[in-house]
């Protein structure tokens, strides 16, 4: 088996020894990447423990709904779903999870293979979570998007994508994590390691859709915040890692959806940040859904309400802004 195999067979289950999770597979009617591989050489940096390892939670075995999440994450990747006939553009796809966890399906498998079929190219990103043993555990997860980003980029040609035509998109907690690159693409939080890390991280546009953005304990969600920056932490702390108080000129242009109805992210964050860009004079297109609750996704969740629109509306607003050529 090759290693897009082993990582798919890895996502089945709790860790197992290789060889065991070698001879088992997704369940049968799920979605595998076309590909998958680390973005550090070696161990990412500021690994404290040695012996810590990946772990997958199963929330659903149904093949035909799975659920699974990543609720350890050792080795950050990318795991690649390729535009059958690529245009040229790339989206890095960034699922959430609270920080606490990073899920598989509703919010990375199930919008790769979606944007795939529409000539992006999907990068689907299991990042760091900063209640793992790593040192600055509240920056590990924009480093990994920084990375990301960055070698995609260098990557470009290999994966049949134009660096100049490159976005990000996240969902909830990684929605916060792309709306902290959109912003603090080029804040150093990592070591540059190879050439790769010479090139931009800023993508060419954001989408945080119903994101957790404000660390703001007003309207914050609870166990984001408590996670990534800690319960006590310094007013300083909390505007560093609430984007809505670091949008600058170089901020890119977003994309903004939420459900007026989210009663675990409260739809403030988008507010704030739709705010803050407008007042930077930053392009932003801004979706307030009547319903939706939170973490809609894409899918059969979402069939039969206007939310289930939202991925269109992206595309039709991305093309306007470079993303398609």
């Amino acid at each position: 088996m090759d290693r897009r195999d082993l990582l798919a067979a890895g996502l089945t289950g709790p860790l197992l020894p290789l060889a065991a999770r070698a001879a088992a597979d997704v369940p049968s009617g799920t979605v595998k990447p076309d590909a998958s591989f680390p973005i550090w050489p070696g161990d990412a940096p500021g690994l404290l423990d040695k012996g810590f390892q990946d772990h997958v939670l199963i929330r659903n075995p149904d093949p035909n709904f799975p659920d699974r999440a990543m609720d350890h994450i050792r080795t950050p990747r990318l795991d690649v779903f390729r535009a059958a006939n690529p245009n040229g553009a790339a989206m890095l796809v960034i699922p959430g999870g609270g920080y606490s966890r990073v899920v598989v399906d509703k919010e990375g498998y199930e919008l790769g293979p979606w944007l795939a079929a529409r000539g992006i190219t999907a990068f689907v990103l299991f990042y760091r979570l900063p209640g793992d043993p790593w040192q600055e555990p509240s920056n590990v997860a924009l480093a990994d998007a920084q990375r990301a980003m960055r070698l995609i980029r260098h990557q470009a040609a290999k994966w049949q994508v134009d660096p100049r035509r490159t976005g990000a998109m996240g969902f909830s907690a990684g929605g916060h994590l792309c709306a902290d690159l959109a912003t603090r693409f080029d804040r150093k939080v990592y070591a540059p390691i190879d050439e790769a890390d010479s090139l931009d991280a800023r993508p060419v546009l954001a989408a945080p859709i119903y994101p957790v953005v404000s660390m703001d304990p007003a309207f914050a969600h609870p166990g984001s915040r408590a996670l990534l920056i800690g319960k006590d932490a310094s007013d300083a702390m909390a505007a560093e890692h609430s984007p809505e108080r670091q949008v600058g000129v170089r901020t890119p242009p977003c994309f903004l959806c939420h459900a007026e109805d989210d009663a675990t992210v409260p739809i403030q964050n988008t507010l704030a940040l739709r705010a803050a860009l407008k007042a930077a004079k930053v392009p932003v297109e801004t979706h307030l859904f009547e319903q939706g609750g939170h973490g809609f996704g894409w899918g059969a969740r979402t069939q039969g309400k206007p939310a289930h629109a939202w991925p269109e509306l992206f595309l039709a607003w991305a093309k306007g802004h470079g993303l398609l050529g």
